[in-house]
């Protein structure tokens, strides 16, 4: 299949203002200026100049695990029973069948990393996924995308009422630290006796296991933190640990972009269309992404649906533009800086030879409020 005369934001380059892809099954197989093209292929698609992106991807949110509508029985988010969870899995609470799917493909996102919430320090196991499908297993971009923890305001709320701890900032670290340590330590018992088989395997701890990958720096650890004291206890727990991590909503960065960008890590920012619901986004605003990526912090844009839907994920990065963010930046906040942050760049994320066909086509701005995609292909399929 050709897409042809195309405006295409590759997001590995420059605009290629009349390009051409070739689709050849799930696959980009190439890309390039029409100029380029020797000869039209019979049966190709003339985009007549239509702004062509990759598939948009939302680097953070809860959909399929905080089902639309129908309350707590499709409340899977949260198993704030214990706040010590990482051996919980996202894929096991996924109903792909719920129509917020059907809405993000509708708007153009084709990739999700959802995950647990943030009512325990650790939550769980966290999922990247397509959009498109019924099966989640079907589905997967990867299945341990990663390991959630949670700072401040929310395992305090939701502990403090059950009269346990953590009921402060104190707590959650100390519960972090605490599992991280015995996680350290069984994974030295076990390298140990895999090293000689004289020692004796530790017993099996499944906590223990589900933290291992992360130890390893296989999978990174995505921190919920919203305020500038509880971004500062992000990087000391992951220096201390030597973690690959990621600053999720990061809301108050804008007060302390330069020290972020001199840690090197990056950020998820968002949701950005929402109240200042509770203390700790007292200083939200929408610059936020803007003055992040401008300190040089590879940056991000999510929802966090269901906090705003989620086909409000392009409108979220046009409200970012508004508030002074470069306007390639924000393409690429819901494109190829996800797809990077959250180790999936080398399948989605840009319009590049080898990368999978998630492709949008847009007659006019994508970021407009007014505006969404006329063509969605998904895994080389056109959805839309």
């Amino acid at each position: 299949m050709f897409l042809i005369h195309g405006a295409l934001h590759t997001m590995n380059g420059p605009v290629i203002a009349d390009g051409f892809i070739e689709l050849d099954g799930e696959k980009i197989i190439a890309v390039g200026p029409m100029s380029s093209l020797l000869d039209i292929p019979a049966g190709a698609i003339d985009l007549k100049g239509a702004v062509v992106t990759p598939g948009f991807i939302d680097a953070h949110c809860h959909i399929g695990i905080e089902e639309d509508s129908i309350g707590p029985m499709g409340a899977d988010c949260n198993e704030a029973t214990d706040p010590c969870t990482p051996h919980l899995r996202v894929i096991d609470a996924v109903n792909p069948r719920e129509r917020c799917y059907a809405e993000a493909v509708d708007a153009g996102v084709t990739a999700v990393v959802t995950c647990p919430g943030s009512a325990n320090p650790i939550g769980g196991t966290i999922l990247a996924m397509k959009t498109v499908g019924s099966r989640v297993d079907d589905m997967v971009l990867l299945e341990n995308a990663g390991i959630k923890f949670a700072l401040g305001e929310n395992p305090k709320r939701v502990y403090k009422g059950k009269n346990q701890l953590p009921s402060t900032r104190m707590g959650t670290a100390a519960i972090i630290r605490e599992q991280l340590i015995k996680a350290q330590k069984y994974l030295e018992k076990k390298e140990r006796a895999e090293a000689n088989p004289s020692k004796s395997e530790p017993e099996f701890n499944m906590k223990c296991e589900a933290l291992i990958p992360l130890l390893k720096r296989q999978v990174k650890a995505h921190f919920h933190c919203h305020r500038a004291d509880d971004i500062y206890t992000a990087i000391r727990i992951g220096r201390e640990f030597s973690l690959d991590y990621i600053l999720v909503h990061c809301t108050e960065g804008h007060l302390i972009a330069d020290d972020i960008a001199k840690e090197g890590v990056p950020a998820i920012c968002g949701p950005l269309l929402t109240t200042r619901s509770k203390p700790e986004l007292s200083n939200s605003t929408t610059a936020n992404p803007g003055a992040v990526s401008k300190a040089g912090v590879l940056t991000a844009i999510c929802t966090d649906h269901d906090v705003i839907p989620m086909p409000l994920l392009p409108t979220s990065a046009g409200f970012a533009v508004a508030a002074g963010m470069d306007y390639e930046e924000a393409l690429r906040a819901i494109t190829i800086n996800p797809a990077k942050i959250c180790k999936l760049d080398n399948r989605i994320g840009s319009l590049e030879v080898g990368k999978d066909a998630d492709i949008l086509v847009f007659d006019g701005d994508p970021l407009a409020v007014a505006n969404k995609p006329k063509m969605v292909f998904v895994n080389g399929i056109r959805v839309k």
